[in-house]
């Protein structure tokens, strides 16, 4: 087999925050572990907290002090991206990695037309004629479900709707047509329609082109509809990792079958939800062990020792005492 696209190793960011007189390190994502194979769609679900967004960040570089990188390794395509040199991380962003932002505004400029933004995006990296790239900008926006795209070309982003303005976004980040693209919760603020015309888009580009995906959600229904392969997040670390089918259909570890049973969908007209007890722990107060032991119905005494990572048939696992 090929070497994958992605692989992050034991990832850990930290971000160092005050607490009165002292200095703490809050762990945001702490040991975080994956791989991602060209024309692989991953997705990446959890709680708010979770880590799931910073470790987005993290592959890109983008954390910014007080948080940093404090250990682990992260190789696309075989080059270290911690140690890469930040010129030659720019060349990358957008480029060969590109981002799909929860806000939009982190991608668009307010001041500058719709136009120039997605122009100098193709122009930024590569030779391109200039009525080539706005011709591409055009047909990007038509992908994504855009009305009228040659008039919106020339619109400013706050002459557009929410929805419309993450559809740009979308269409920015499918303009280079990267080797990789980490997606935040893009589609939380588009309607069902919209949504679906945009997993259908990104399954596509995915199957002809090879662009592997992250896809950060706190959804399991868009991730059972659009990934391969699930990472269940929990309070900084992956707790359970597999294809899709098999992690939503007989989940072993009991927060990820507890996900699965909170879910509208999985209980019967007029019986009460099953939500999962408790609240995320802060990553300053996580419990010592398994941080998933406060709220679990099958903690033992022995959860109170940290969890290693396990094989279970195809699947990796962190708990002492699964489902199965």
């Amino acid at each position: 087999m090929s070497a994958p696209l992605l692989t992050v190793e034991d990832l850990r960011t930290w971000f160092s925050v005050r607490q009165g007189s002292q200095s703490r390190e809050l762990r945001a994502v702490d040991g975080v572990s994956f791989s991602l194979a060209a024309g692989e769609i991953l997705g990446m679900v959890g709680e708010s907290g979770s880590g799931k967004s910073v470790t987005g960040y993290s592959i890109l570089g983008l954390v910014d002090p007080p948080g940093r990188i404090a250990g682990g390794r992260i190789l696309f395509k075989g080059r270290d991206l911690v140690t890469l040199p930040e010129e030659d991380m720019r060349q990358l962003r957008g480029n060969r990695i590109a981002m799909i932002f929860q806000d939009p505004m982190m991608t668009l400029n307010p001041v500058l037309r719709i136009e120039t933004q997605m122009i100098e995006t193709i122009l930024a990296h590569g030779d391109t004629p200039h009525a080539a790239a706005r011709d591409r900008a055009r047909d990007a926006l038509g992908r994504v479900g855009i009305p009228s795209p040659e008039e919106r070309l020339a619109a400013y982003p706050h002459q557009l709707s929410g929805g419309m303005r993450q559809r740009v976004a979308i269409a920015i980040a499918l303009l280079n047509r990267p080797d990789l693209i980490i997606a935040d919760e893009p589609t939380t603020a588009l309607d069902v329609t919209i949504q679906g015309q945009i997993l259908f888009e990104m399954q596509r580009l995915c199957r002809e082109s090879g662009t592997a995906l992250l896809w950060i959600t706190h959804d399991l229904s868009v991730v059972s509809a659009l990934a391969d392969t699930v990472c269940v997040m929990y309070a900084g670390r992956i707790v359970e990792r597999g294809s899709v089918i098999e992690v939503l259909e007989r989940p072993f570890h009991p927060y990820t079958a507890g996900l699965i049973a909170s879910l509208p969908g999985q209980t019967a007209r007029g019986k009460v939800l099953t939500p999962i007890p408790g609240m995320t722990p802060s990553p300053l107060e996580r419990p010592s062990g398994c941080a998933f032991r406060t709220r679990c119905s099958r903690a033992q005494p022995d959860c109170a020792e940290e969890p290693v990572e396990t094989a279970a048939g195809a699947r990796r696992l962190r708990c002492h005492h699964p489902l199965e």
